[in-house]
């Protein structure tokens, strides 16, 4: 339920755009240069004999046609749509009696450029960077075999800023698979932690199952001989309470198993062990979020009764951390809790009518979180944005046999 961070306003742009903007600002450009501005005595420079009439003005425009077919198709054909910026540029130059392709012809093309290489692969980048320095050259190599003049100087100027927007791109390429990288990391670590912090958890259950079992096994010691019936009841919590511990050990220590030994005594040394908590705290959960300005409503649904502590705790750290996060992402001042008691598993769900930013492909730590737990307890987790406004969790966490016949045995 982390909501992801809005991208800027500028990003949200799609990259053709940019290229037109880029086009259409090489295209005014142009004009300005080739008109006496204001403080000028001359225009900085001439137009060309064709720059005026109809047939280089119809040049112009199959020329701006051509680049707004390159943006159009930019995205989902990066080479194609740079390859048609690229034959824009040539053909915009026709009219305006040069011996180069203008840096003003070239923007876009430059634009395009870096779209390509901060977004594609090394190797799609580096062909867009060959066909760009390849129009050019090939603009100059066709002025020469005709016997006219060339700019060989401009062009390798125009061709410098090809290749700036080439680095400049690949670097923004290189910089996002970093954060990629890191942001994977990340989540690696925060399933460890989790992981970690559910062993410290189930440390306590099981240091409280055994000191229950050593003092029921001492009490039955004591009186075998004097209170048979006494004894007896001693022996069967003792297995009782054996058996709940093997059956939440035996559900969580296979995907323990896989945390780093090393790196997970370390942690497990620095975090203080607290006293579990189950469902039965989920009521002062709701006290406690209602007094700091989001009320929390609980309904309780089918008979109430003991789980397995793991199950329990697990239960009640799905209802934490989606309370919480109600509380820190919807922008709302109520939610509804609904825990259901069924025959065979235990349902939750949170939904809360606020306007957060919810999403299934977040990288959320929270999510990750209850994730996990569910997943280590075989039971299906759902995060997703409800229909009817808001965002809803569920978790179905099924409930040993053996737990449900207990409850079933002491309710009839």
């Amino acid at each position: 339920m982390s909501p992801t961070p809005s991208l800027p306003r500028l990003k949200l742009i799609p990259p053709g755009w940019w290229v037109g903007a880029g086009w259409y600002a090489g295209v005014l450009l142009t004009f300005l240069v080739r008109v006496r501005l204001p403080g000028e005595y001359e225009p900085s420079v001439r137009p060309g004999v064709l720059f005026y009439r109809w047939d280089g003005l119809l040049t112009q425009l199959l020329a701006a046609a051509l680049a707004a077919a390159g943006c159009v198709v930019l995205e989902r054909r990066p080479l194609k749509g740079l390859a048609l910026v690229l034959g824009a540029a040539a053909l915009a130059t026709m009219s305006l009696s040069v011996g180069e392709i203008p840096l003003a012809q070239f923007l876009a093309a430059d634009v395009a450029l870096y779209f390509i290489a901060a977004t594609r692969s090394r190797r799609t980048g580096l062909a867009a960077l060959l066909m760009a320095l390849g129009t050019l050259a090939g603009f100059l190599t066709m002025r020469l075999l005709a016997g006219w003049v060339v700019g060989t100087s401009a062009e390798l100027v125009v061709a410098l800023t090809a290749v700036v927007a080439w680095l400049v791109g690949g670097s923004a390429y290189e910089s996002r698979l970093h954060n990629e990288r890191m942001a994977a990391r990340s989540a690696e670590q925060a399933v460890v932690q989790e992981r970690l912090r559910i062993a410290r958890e189930m440390h306590d259950m099981v240091a409280h199952s055994v000191g229950i079992i050593a003092l029921q096994a001492g009490a039955a010691a004591r009186v075998v001989h004097t209170r048979p019936d006494a004894a007896r009841e001693a022996m069967s919590a003792v297995e009782a309470a054996g058996r709940e511990t093997l059956s939440g050990l035996r559900r969580i220590l296979g995907a323990l198993r896989e945390t780093d030994s090393g790196d997970g005594r370390a942690a497990s040394e620095r975090a203080p062990l607290r006293p579990a908590e189950g469902l039965a705290d989920v009521e002062r959960l709701a006290r406690a979020t209602t007094a700091a300005g989001v009320r929390v409503e609980v309904r309780w649904e089918g008979d109430r009764r003991p789980l397995p502590p793991d199950i329990d705790l697990s239960a009640f750290r799905i209802v934490q951390e989606s309370v919480t996060n109600v509380v820190r992402h919807a922008s709302t001042d109520a939610c509804r809790v609904s825990i259901a008691y069924g025959s065979e598993e235990l349902a939750i769900e949170v939904v809360d009518r606020g306007r957060g930013a919810g999403s299934t492909t977040e990288r959320g730590f929270g999510l990750v979180g209850m994730r996990e737990r569910v997943a280590l307890l075989h039971g299906q987790f759902e995060a997703a944005p409800h229909p009817e406004g808001g965002f809803r969790v569920t978790a179905r966490l099924p409930v040993p046999a053996a737990a449900a016949a207990a409850a079933a045995g002491s309710t009839a």
